[in-house]
């Protein structure tokens, strides 16, 4: 059961309908005490509505107004003249009952068709009025024109449940190429511009005369303001000049006021800068001076005491020099003589010994004396021949030829006779001669025994051997 009920009120809240403030409904189906027409159909706007299922149908019809724009091209007017001309238009339907019920009829449930078939009704009543007015009274008197075709097409919507709110004419202009409408402003436009002209040159007259009379006025001010100049310079050439006669002495006065006031100001600027000068240079100058002073006389004293402790210290080094290099010539000196007795004493050993020696061989038989010298001579021949015992050939080169083999015997001998203090040449001489060799070997033996008598012999040059 309760089912059912929430069912019922389903229902009942389904079928009921409020209109909107453009709306309408239109309530067709089982007859109605408020229905005012034989048609059975009931109009409700501003209102609610219960519509019984199955017997009763609610149609809507949309009262908002529709903004149609069209355009009719190439509409020839009485003259024959094409125009093109564009239009607003402005349509509803009707709020009436009667135009409700009339545009449920004619489009119920097209609607959308309202647009199309006003606008077929506007331009067919737009061509037919440009038809049979002048291109002339089109343009000069739009608002007619645009009443006209309203007045044409309001049976016509009435008819139909419509209404023209409003039909205003937005352009005419001709079509193509043509130039009617152009050509028709051309006469005003040129008046017009004849008028601008003529009104330009008069108001450049006016102007040029204005200007040349502001310009009279303006140069005779300026004449005034000349005089009036002149006069006052006058005036003040006079004061000028009376001016100029008592300004020198004026001016002189002042000057000495002036030479009088910077006397007094140099004065005091000299004893401000001579107490200056005391303060910042003068006292500073004597204690930098006294400063110095004292500084030297330090350096003085400082310099004394160094130079006299440094002539003492030179002093006391020359004297411990002095007696140093006394002390070492004095050893030098007694080294000398030390080696000079020594060698005294070497030299009267060797003469000693040599006296002995001599004395010892003055004593030998001229046997004894062949005998010693014989005796050492191998000695002397083996020392002679060790250089050359190593050699295995021996060539001689020399520019000699076989000369320099007596000469490098020669050589020889008398090397023999600087090793061994004895004359030998003259000890071979002796001996080849026979009898007297005794005497020669003698000879030789006394020169060995006493070499200051004897003669000195250079060696001969060595040969060179390869």
């Amino acid at each position: 059961m309760a089912v059912v009920l929430v069912v019922l009120i389903a229902a009942i809240i389904k079928r009921y309908r409020v209109a909107k403030p453009s709306e309408a409904f239109v309530i067709t189906g089982r007859s109605s005490k408020n229905v005012e027409d034989l048609s059975g159909q009931r109009v409700v706007t501003a209102g609610g509505v219960f519509t019984l299922p199955f017997v009763q149908q609610l149609t809507v019809i949309d009262l908002s107004s529709r903004r149609i724009s069209l355009t009719v091209a190439g509409a020839p007017s009485i003259q024959g003249i094409k125009l093109n001309v564009t239009a607003v238009a402005v349509v509803k339907v009707a709020s009436s009952a009667e135009s409700i019920r009339a545009a449920a009829q004619r489009f119920g449930n097209q609607q959308d068709q309202i647009d199309p078939y006003t606008k077929d009704q506007l331009e067919g009543a737009l061509r037919a009025i440009i038809g049979n007015m002048t291109v002339e009274d089109i343009i000069g008197d739009r608002q007619k024109f645009a009443q006209q075709v309203a007045d044409a097409v309001t049976q016509t919507l009435a008819s139909q449940g419509l209404a023209l709110d409003t039909f205003q004419i937005a352009e005419v202009a001709d079509t193509g190429t043509g130039t009617y409408i152009a050509d028709m402003a051309r006469p005003e436009a040129a008046a017009v511009r004849q008028r601008a002209m003529i009104a330009e040159a008069e108001a450049r007259q006016i102007s040029e005369q204005r200007r040349l009379a502001a310009e009279n006025e303006i140069q005779n001010a300026q004449q005034i303001v000349d005089v009036r100049a002149a006069e006052i310079q006058a005036i003040t050439d006079k004061a000028k000049s009376a001016a100029n006669a008592a300004g020198p002495l004026e001016a002189a006065a002042r000057q000495q006021d002036v030479l009088t006031a910077q006397e007094k100001v140099a004065e005091r600027q000299a004893a401000l800068t001579e107490r200056q000068l005391d303060t910042t240079v003068r006292r500073p100058a004597d204690a930098e001076r006294y400063r110095l002073e004292k500084i030297a006389e330090a350096n003085k004293t400082t310099a004394i005491l160094a130079a006299e402790a440094a002539s003492a210290e030179a002093r006391l080094r020359g004297e411990g020099e002095l007696a140093r290099r006394t002390a070492e010539a004095q050893a030098v000196r007694l080294e000398g003589e030390a080696a000079a007795s020594a060698r005294e004493a070497m030299g009267a050993a060797d003469a000693s010994a040599l006296d002995s020696s001599a004395e010892a061989y003055g004593k030998y038989s001229t046997a004894a004396i062949l005998s010693l010298v014989m005796g050492t001579l191998p000695q002397v021949a083996h020392e002679l021949a060790a250089p050359m015992a190593a050699i295995d050939s021996l060539t001689v080169i020399s520019t000699d030829g076989a000369s320099a083999l007596p000469k490098a015997a020669v050589s020889n001998f008398a090397q023999l006779s600087a090793l061994t203090g004895l004359d030998v040449p003259k000890i071979i001489q002796g001996l080849v001669a026979g009898n007297g060799g005794l005497a020669g070997l003698a000879d030789g033996v006394s020169a060995a025994a006493h070499p200051a008598a004897a003669p000195i012999v250079a060696p001969a040059p060595t040969p060179t051997f390869n």
